[in-house]
């Protein structure tokens, strides 16, 4: 059998992810494996068979998205030519973790192919929102569309939404509370975060940063280079996790009980989506880092708590009946 895996390479938590169903589907046959994205600082150990630009929203400076860069890193004329280059009918199951250009190339070829995504579990009315409508609600149904589904989220909302895929490293590490916590906020500058955790005195912050190319430390801050083996060594001991509104940071500080505290991206629809469905499990969510924010930040780390999750360990099974049910 031959697997097309093909992954979305903004952000790390789709790579994360797929770290660890690569080896799952190689049980299952010869996997070829694609990314498009640019905005990932974690990568696979196995190699790539494509690797495209894509189309990859850009992280600011301030809280929320770049637009101007991410306009100026589309390449339109690109993502045309690679969506309809692609050659898809040698695989027998093509699996889609949010990659524009194979969805779109296999939608271009009549090609059936399945969506093993966080994103698509928003198919689902049942998976949390704001309720005020917004655009991206588009880009869930039409950013990269596949025919079936199997979702990922902080809780089962529907029949094909299941718990978080959570690394096998993850679930190996042995945890303790050297009484530090761990901060990835990649839509803030260093300077900004320095600002205001160093306000929130007697407590160390590892602040891991897309920017920072040498450790730096500043009192009771320490700016770190993203490293995965760094930050997981971070995680596992620390007392709590300072994120944005991803999806696989915060579910695997969740299960590592981790306190954890989060700050969607502004203009980031699905990371407003994450930060409501964790806040409705009673994880505190706070909207930007401003002058509130110190109060905010100080209420967390005094008297803030561990919520209780129960994330089991499915990702094997999922995987064997997704190709079970879905291999031509």
């Amino acid at each position: 059998m031959k697997i097309l895996y093909a992954i979305q390479g903004t952000g790390n938590g789709h790579i994360s992810r797929a770290r660890e169903i690569v080896p799952l589907l190689q049980q299952h046959g010869e996997v070829d494996l694609l990314v498009s994205g640019t905005e990932a600082e974690v990568s696979l150990s196995q190699p790539l068979k494509y690797r495209f630009h894509g189309f990859s929203f850009i992280f600011g400076k301030k809280g929320g998205v770049d637009k101007w860069a991410t306009f100026k890193t589309m390449n339109l004329k690109q993502l045309w030519k690679d969506i309809h280059r692609l050659p898809l009918n040698e695989y027998d199951l093509i699996v889609n973790d949010f990659e524009p250009v194979s969805a779109w190339a296999c939608k271009v070829q009549k090609l059936p192919s399945v969506s093993l995504s966080h994103q698509c579990s928003f198919i689902s009315q049942n998976t949390p929102r704001p309720p005020k409508w917004n655009y991206a609600e588009w880009l869930f149904k039409y950013y990269s569309p596949t025919t079936h589904h199997i979702g990922f989220h902080f809780e089962r909302y529907a029949d094909f939404i299941h718990t978080p895929v959570i690394r096998s490293e993850i679930r190996a590490m042995e945890t303790s509370n050297l009484g530090h916590y761990s901060v990835y906020l990649p839509a803030y500058q260093d300077k900004t975060l320095l600002k205001y955790l160093s306000q929130v005195k007697d407590v160390e912050w590892h602040v891991f940063s897309k920017r920072q190319k040498q450790p730096l430390r500043e009192g009771n801050v320490q700016i770190f280079p993203v490293n995965n083996e760094a930050f997981n060594k971070s995680l596992a001991t620390c007392e709590g996790l300072l994120t944005g509104g991803g999806f696989e940071g915060p579910a695997e500080a969740l299960y590592l009980q981790k306190k954890v505290m989060m700050i969607p991206m502004r203009g980031q629809f699905e990371q407003q989506c994450n930060a409501l469905a964790a806040s409705k499990m009673g994880v505190p969510v706070v909207n930007a880092i401003d002058q509130q924010f110190t109060g905010a930040l100080s209420e967390w780390v005094n008297h803030g708590k561990v919520v209780q999750v129960n994330f089991p360990d499915e990702t094997a099974r999922i995987v064997a009946g997704m190709v079970k049910q879905y291999a031509r």
